[in-house]
């Protein structure tokens, strides 16, 4: 039911008015009440046909030619607020099945609105009378078409059908767990970093409370669980419930075929997790080359692999990628190119010939809530803006044009960006920094295993060797560090989950373990 007491927002009234992180055509804008006219927008936003992730309504805000909104707004008058409120709570509950949105009473430049956030639906498709205060009603559904709100008819209708009761994966509950999952310290953090006023009650509020607010938690009062987008941004180890929620990267300075090869792997709340991987790659395996030209004075400068298309293809990956898969997100990056490569590819409505030319548009998200958050967080601006931004990288960096590759079955993309013909290769001194720096985080379980591992051995005589019998376990606290450090490394690094694969020291670790021979080992 739409609260008594109305919330705040869990994002930032301005920029959402002002579209910078909301998509135009999520947002609808009122002058006035009228409750037909939105109730039908509350109606497609609810249907949420192409996965979106709902929208909002502005109630009292007024806009321009453009629909561009327009300060100070009109606003409403106080004394129409309460009645607005029992007549929006009337009107909702005559939507088929009943839906009611988030309520929000804000004031802007002195005027009052009323804002409603309506989240895609747990129980589509939704339909609502013609006219509220008809005797006889007539319902129909509606979704929405780029800004418009039309109703859903023939094929379009027969679509939204084929919708019921699918919820997009990342909206689900997780019932694997408890709210007490969520991070109260990590939602907080995304509330002051967005800006958003719920920031200022969140300490006040429980877990629970948070949640629902933020709309990462929902079921009845008596049994709430929390969603799989709470849990990928608001749980400090999103592998525990979803193994396949990482970053691996994998450098092959030498080539695919060469001796050396370093990986380190990225977990953790999914926005913290792209940010690290990124800072990572930014800081160890791009670099500007500078040539120098006899007759003018300008010189020529450009990136092995420009930044911008890197976080485009890295953040597009996690974005589309589907979390009920094991396999990461893998990032490699070789003397030739640098390859993003997640699972499955992209809906089969995307011609591929559309998208490598920047045009391709999918029919429907494969994640609405995850959208959500990256664009607060202004890790990626909207929809359908990544492969353009991609191709716009690397023409500004005057770098050969990206390849984007999946296969018949689409079951996975591939994102291939090629190296700077000007780029200078990966140095050996450079290998050595980055060999460096993630062999510094040695543990005592990577010591461990190190001291029994001989020769070329699969997963389950290490295991054997080390005493343990739980597979997790052994994977996060002392593979996925081992090989991470550089200190490990797999025989076959191109099939890392072939059930023919073994494990062996690097150069590295056994340069480590001459370097603390003698040492005891808990």
């Amino acid at each position: 039911m739409l609260q008594p007491t109305p919330p705040k927002l869990p994002i930032n009234l301005l920029d959402l008015l002002h579209q910078r992180t909301v998509e135009g055509e999520r947002i609808e804008y009122k002058e006035g009440w009228n409750p037909d006219a939105i109730l039908r927008t509350l109606c497609a936003f609810a249907n949420d046909f192409e996965n979106l992730g709902g929208g909002y309504v502005v109630i009292g805000q007024d806009c321009d030619a453009n629909g561009q909104p327009v300060f100070p707004p009109k606003g409403l008058a106080a004394n129409q607020l309460d009645k607005i409120q029992r007549e929006l709570l009337a009107a909702c509950q005559l939507m088929q099945p009943p839906y009611f949105p988030v309520l929000s009473l804000e004031v802007v430049q002195g005027r009052h609105l009323v804002v409603l956030w309506a989240p895609g639906g747990q129980n589509r498709p939704y339909k609502v009378p013609e006219a509220v205060t008809a005797r006889h009603k007539v319902w129909y559904p509606y979704i929405r078409r780029y800004s418009s709100t039309v109703q859903a008819k023939g094929e379009t209708e027969q679509e939204l059908l084929s919708l019921t009761a699918k919820v997009p994966w990342d909206d689900r509950f997780c019932q694997a767990t408890t709210v007490a999952s969520l991070s109260k310290p990590l939602m907080q953090g995304f509330l002051q970093e967005v800006d958003s006023a719920l920031a200022a009650d969140a300490a006040d509020l429980s877990v629970e409370a948070l949640g629902r607010q933020m709309n990462v938690v929902g079921g009845p009062a008596e049994s709430p669980w929390p969603k799989n987008v709470g849990l990928l941004f608001f749980n400090e180890a999103p592998t525990d419930f979803f193994p396949g929620a990482q970053v691996d990267v994998v450098a092959f300075p030498q080539g695919t075929g060469g001796d050396v090869i370093v990986e380190k792997s990225f977990q953790g709340p999914l926005s913290r997790m792209v940010r690290e991987a990124l800072d990572y790659l930014q800081r160890n395996y791009l670099h500007e080359t500078v040539a120098k030209h006899p007759q003018r004075a300008e010189a020529t400068r450009a990136w092995n692999f420009p930044f911008a298309a890197v976080e485009e293809a890295l953040v597009n990956a996690v974005y589309h990628r589907t979390y009920e898969s094991h396999d990461p997100v893998e990032v490699r990056i070789g003397p030739d190119e640098l390859v993003v490569l997640s699972y499955p590819g992209p809906d089969r409505s995307v011609r591929l010939e559309d998208l490598r030319t920047g045009r391709a548009v999918s029919r429907r998200y494969r994640n609405r809530r995850i959208g959500e958050f990256l664009k607060e967080l202004r890790l990626t601006e909207g929809r359908a803006t990544g492969i353009p931004k991609i191709l716009k990288a690397m023409r500004a960096n005057g770098s050969p044009e990206p390849v984007f590759e999946t296969d018949d079955e689409r079951l996975s993309f591939v994102v291939r960006l090629p190296v700077h013909p000007l780029a200078q290769p990966i140095t050996a001194e450079v290998t050595a920094e980055v060999t460096a720096e993630v062999t510094a985080e040695v543990t005592a379980e990577v010591a461990r295993l190190l001291g029994v591992l001989q020769g070329e051995m699969p997963r389950a005589s290490l295991m054997d060797a080390v005493g343990l019998k739980h597979a997790e376990h052994f994977r996060k606290a002392y593979l996925l560090p081992a090989l991470a450090a550089g200190l490990v490394e797999r025989t076959m690094p191109d099939k890392p989950n072939s059930k023919n694969q073994r494990y062996r020291i690097t150069a590295s670790g056994t340069r480590w373990l001459r370097q603390h021979a003698g040492e005891r080992v808990d």
